[in-house]
């Protein structure tokens, strides 16, 4: 099977989505990192005024973070940039499938 020249707009997007990901992987594993720092310091005292709230923030932001790039993917498969597997692949790695 020959090799098969890519678009330059589909090697581009394709470069957008792995760099995405990466910066999505390293700031995921940034929070893996500052969690474990934070089992090994002992507990501090929480204040009772303070609501619980900013330590459920942190999953929505992923998740939102998330939807954006598959919303991004979308974009680009509408504009014909992506094909439909390389769409489906994409959006099963940004979803850990």
């Amino acid at each position: 099977m020959p090799l098969r020249r890519r678009r330059p707009l589909a090697r581009m997007a394709t470069t957008a989505v792995v760099a995405g990901t990466a910066a999505h992987m390293g700031a995921k594993s940034a929070q893996r990192s500052a969690a474990a720092d934070q089992d090994q310091a002992p507990p501090a005292p929480a204040p009772a005024d303070e609501p619980a709230a900013p330590g459920a923030a942190a999953p929505e932001t992923a998740e939102s973070a998330q939807v954006e790039q598959i919303k991004q993917l979308a974009a680009l498969k509408d504009q014909g940039i992506l094909t439909e597997e390389e769409f489906t692949a994409s959006k099963a790695k940004i979803l850990g499938i």
